[in-house]
């Protein structure tokens, strides 16, 4: 009897609803059937009765990994937007900052200000912001043009194409997190279900509405998977203390260095490469190690790196040494340091309490007053308006003030990070924190860090070039 003909197939959400397609997958295990023939069996009905026995009443939530849905969040703003996408296994696609333009009206107005006195300083101090923003387009984009002059045959179009992201990105420093923004969101069930709860337990109004609407429209295809999702109280409780008690206990803040390398391991070059070893052969890590002691560690850094593209992902063995970073980086930095959601990030609460980054354009365009009103304005209402409530006050923090962020992450997303972040066409301020992980890595770990491919320039450099004092 020959073997049974491989098969690779769709089981296409054309034809089957999500939570159908997840029931297929899992009756595979203890059914000799084809999926084709698992499927045909199966309707909503059955697949809800199913995951409701399953999936809800035992925990066999892996099941709903299979079930797959496309969210488009509309007109959220930028400070939910962080809660939406801090979800570790979903996919995100954002509106950018980079290359939109906003107009006046684009932020969002807190519930929580509804009928309240402040709300018409919250409205005038966002105003402001907007038009600083938009005053500011016109003379950092003569300074960019200088820079950049359209070249022979370029349309005015494709010029400002050209050019757009480079004016765009330091005007952006006044946009406020209250600025409205679109995203795409793929997610599966069991992604799902976990966010929903988490938004359901945010201390934000609109957060919690974000959740409750998302789980609407996902019961319109997974309604078993998400049935159940609810708000935490671990989530609302735990948060609450842990805030109160740094209320009690926490001490003010000092100036400091905006990047500590804070915890590593010192030996962690071992680690990665007796564990490179380990794999490939059949000797305990006890053994690997002493191979590893013999053959000297430059030479099987070498064997593990060399080969490195720049389109290749190191080996998982990366995984096995870890970095922790205290960072203090501009909002805007971490509108794109947040996308790096394999690592674990810690990031306080947006606030105007360690100030504001001065990007060296709107200085040679003449700009820089406008800027240092609009953003003093916006940190003496952030101090009224966190006096009162400090989560609703993140909304009229601008992108340009510095906020505290502790990242934990491996050498292989390390490599992903600095190498993706420091790269010619990214961000100034993201690009500056990517050349100096790097150079702490390399100062700690220099064997395995030295096939880094990075833009050639310096995050002093960087500085220089980009900000002013």
């Amino acid at each position: 009897m020959s073997a049974p003909h491989r098969e690779i197939y769709l089981l296409s959400p054309k034809q089957f609803s999500p939570e159908t397609i997840a029931v297929a997958f899992a009756k595979t295990s203890r059914s000799p059937e084809s999926f084709r023939e698992i499927a045909s069996q199966l309707n909503d009905e059955k697949s809800a009765q199913f995951h409701e026995k399953w999936v809800v009443g035992y925990g066999h939530a892996s099941v709903a990994e299979h079930a797959v849905l496309h969210l488009a969040i509309e007109n959220a703003s930028r400070l939910a937007m962080e809660a939406i996408e801090s979800n570790r296994l979903g996919s995100y696609t954002e509106k950018s900052t980079r290359y939109q333009k906003w107009d006046a009206d684009n932020f969002y107005i807190p519930a929580e200000l509804d009928d309240h006195p402040l709300r018409e300083e919250y409205m005038s101090t966002c105003r402001l912001l907007f038009e600083t923003y938009a005053a500011s387009l016109a003379p950092v984009r003569a300074v960019v043009a200088g820079d950049l002059p359209r070249r022979e045959h370029e349309t005015d179009e494709a010029w400002d194409r050209r050019i757009r992201s480079q004016y765009v990105d330091v005007c952006r420093f006044l946009l406020p997190a209250a600025s409205l923004a679109n995203v795409g969101m793929t997610a599966n069930g069991r992604v799902l279900e976990s966010a929903i709860r988490k938004w359901s337990s945010s201390p934000l109004a609109e957060v919690r509405e974000i959740g409750e609407s998302v789980k609407t429209a996902a019961r319109g295809e997974i309604p078993t998977l998400v049935k159940y999702a609810e708000p935490s109280p671990y989530l609302i409780e735990t948060s609450a203390e842990l805030a109160s008690y740094v209320g009690q206990h926490g001490v003010e803040t000092q100036p400091g260095d905006w990047c500590v390398l804070v915890d590593h391991d010192p030996h962690g070059e071992k680690r990665i490469l007796t564990s490179a070893l380990y794999r490939f052969g059949d000797m305990s890590y006890i053994e690997s190690a002493r191979v590893v002691d013999t053959a000297g560690l430059e030479t099987l850094a070498e064997i593990l790196l060399k080969r490195l593209g720049r389109h290749d992902i190191p080996m998982r063995e990366l995984e096995h040494s870890s970095y922790t970073f205290d960072l203090l980086m501009d909002q805007g930095a971490y509108a794109e340091f947040k996308r790096h959601r394999m690592m674990t990030q810690s990031a306080q609460r947006l606030s105007c309490a360690h100030g504001y980054a001065v990007p060296r354009r709107f200085v040679v365009a003449g700009f820089e007053g406008e800027y240092r009103r609009a953003m003093e304005t916006a940190a003496r209402f952030w101090h009224k308006l966190s006096a009162w409530n400090p989560e609703v006050a993140q909304y009229v923090v601008p992108n340009g003030f510095n906020r505290r962020v502790l990242a934990t992450f491996n050498l292989r997303e390390a490599y992903s990070f600095c190498q993706l972040r420091a790269a010619a066409n990214a961000h100034f301020s993201i690009r500056r924190i990517a050349q100096r992980v790097a150079q702490e890595i390399s100062r700690v770990h220099p064997l395995l860090a030295r096939q880094m491919k990075l833009h050639n320039e310096t995050w002093q450099g960087i500085d220089t070039e980009n900000f002013v004092p």
